[in-house]
């Protein structure tokens, strides 16, 4: 187990999020490194409890999460990867609207701002493109990889679906977003993530001049 703490990565969530997922980012993150911090809009609650998928028909895990996204900063994090299933579906979910007014959903005003932070490695999988469908400026001309249940809300949206013979991609590597099919590939998506937050890490460190005495 790593002790050494290298930075946070951020978890959008919110109820029905992959299990497998969860489980996974709990495991890996911290032994490289990283804490993982699940954030998501609480709705004046200081916490809120989620539960995943039920996908042996009962909901095995739950997070309490107690970081609302309108008080923390894209740049606090490291990363920021939006969990799949369909907790990015609800993330999305407005109020009030208004025509022709772009989302204005915590989420998605968070996710733009991330969007233009140079470097900032942003992480989807599975369905988690369905909170960057909620504004068609967030995928407009990126190459990406989902579910394939989303593919035609993703290529509506303006996102080129790059596909692996008759199906989607299993990753997908664009500048600085990085997407996955679905958890079956979690592994390998984790593994990517972490490489790509590292190699930006070593671009962005400026070299020491050393002096030497005779």
């Amino acid at each position: 187990m790593a002790t050494e703490t290298k930075g946070k990565i951020g978890v959008l969530i919110e109820e029905h999020f992959d299990q497998t997922e969860f489980r996974r980012f709990n495991e890996y993150f911290p032994v490289q490194g990283y804490q993982v911090e699940y954030i998501s809009h609480l709705w004046n609650n200081p916490e809120l409890t989620f539960g995943a998928n039920p996908d042996t028909g009962v909901v095995e895990d739950h997070v309490t999460v107690t970081t609302e996204i309108n008080d923390v900063a894209p740049a606090d994090y490291k990363g920021i990867i939006c969990i799949g299933a369909y907790a990015t579906d609800r993330l999305r979910y407005q109020v009030s609207v208004n025509k022709g007014q772009k989302n204005q959903a915590p989420a998605v005003v968070f996710l733009r701002k991330a969007l233009q932070i140079d470097g900032l490695k942003i992480g989807t999988i599975c369905h988690s493109l369905w909170l960057f469908c909620a504004d068609s400026d967030l995928i407009k001309g990126r190459k990406v990889t989902c579910a394939h249940n989303i593919i035609c809300d993703v290529e509506n949206a303006g996102g080129e679906v790059i596909y692996d013979g008759d199906a989607t991609a299993d990753l997908v590597i664009d500048g600085n977003l990085i997407s996955a099919k679905h958890p079956g590939v979690v592994d390998e998506f984790m593994e990517v993530f972490v490489a790509e937050i590292q190699k930006q890490e070593k671009m962005q460190k400026v070299p020491v001049g050393k002096s030497s005495f005779v």
